[in-house]
């Protein structure tokens, strides 16, 4: 069993990035800024001229579009879009709570994974907090389909994704990953991992909208069956991790870290946000409980006065 401080945790400091929109290739920067204790993840757009939006929860209730990436509607005819790497960041690490603001329509897409979000979270180290963790625990099975595709949700004792993914294409096929979540398996083993796509499908993308941002520099591109990129992949199952990645940030729209496991088969945004409102659609499927009601073996990292860095962080949680 993994280790954790039953204690919530915010950033220690503020990080920026600076990229541009994968869909949109517009300019952007973003900021992850600490956030009390019980906020979750807030965010809000910088609107230039014309001020700041009141910062509003990251929340499925306020998905309105699932198409290749996750779109949140922030009230007042503005919406951030492909907000799940950095959802995902937060919540793989374990982060309770954060601000994100941004200056753009949509979060920059850097690397096309969560490792330079997690890692320059990492860097600026993690403060523990006064209240303790919360957790969705769920109670009872749901499960959403679209054909034989599907996503469910089950009580488990853990945090557990269980991800396989089915494409007519010699380079991925069929892949399936298991994973059992830790901070540490987190950042190694799922935050690295790149979103992709086909080059067949660029020009119909592109006539609607999507994709004006991707490149080499930051997709996974394929072709026929090739991988384009110079440097290939970064693990030999890329695919299956990016798309569990994607799970862990939209997941996290469900407000608080998920006590259960999570199933999937050719899922995604679409299928993960309507998981969560079958969750949510009665009290009877999920229970809030505090870290220190689960049965785990808690390691108290709560009198470290300074912090947490990165190094210190991925050791204590193995």
């Amino acid at each position: 069993m993994h280790k954790l401080s039953t204690r919530q945790r915010t950033l220690a400091a503020v990080v920026s990035f600076a990229g541009y929109g994968v869909h949109s290739a517009q300019p952007v920067t973003l900021s992850i800024a600490p956030a009390p204790a019980d906020s979750g993840y807030l965010i809000r757009r910088d609107l230039g001229a014309a001020g700041m939006t009141d910062a509003v929860p990251v929340h499925f209730s306020r998905v309105t579009r699932t198409t290749l990436c996750t779109t949140l509607d922030l009230g007042d005819s503005i919406s951030v879009a492909t907000i799940e790497h950095v959802a995902s960041a937060l919540s793989g690490l374990g982060v309770d709570n954060a601000l994100i603001t941004l200056d753009g329509a949509e979060c920059p897409i850097l690397d096309g994974s969560a490792f330079p979000f997690a890692k320059a979270i990492l860097e600026a180290g993690l403060e523990i907090q006064p209240a303790q963790k919360k957790f969705l625990k769920i109670m009872r099975a749901v499960t959403v389909r679209n054909n034989d595709a599907f996503a469910a949700l089950e009580p488990y004792n853990g945090r557990a994704l269980d991800l396989e993914i089915d494409f007519d294409s010699k380079v991925i096929g069929r892949q399936r990953m298991i994973f059992d979540w830790s901070p540490r398996r987190y950042f190694e083993d799922v935050s690295k991992a790149r979103t992709f796509g086909f080059v067949r499908d660029a020009k119909i993308l592109r006539q609607a909208g999507y994709a004006l941002g991707s490149s080499l520099d930051n997709s996974i591109t394929l072709h026929e069956d090739r991988i384009l990129n110079p440097g290939g992949l970064r693990f030999e199952d890329e695919f299956v991790r990016h798309k569990l990645l994607d799970a862990i940030g939209d997941l996290a729209l469900g407000g608080l870290p998920i006590w259960g496991r999570f199933r999937s088969y050719k899922g995604g945004h679409a299928l993960n946000a309507h998981v969560l409102a079958g969750l949510f659609s009665s009290e009877a499927n999920y229970e809030i409980v505090e870290a220190q009601d689960l049965p785990l073996d808690f390691e108290s990292l709560d009198d470290q006065p300074e912090g947490l860095t990165v190094n210190s962080y991925l050791r204590s949680v193995r």
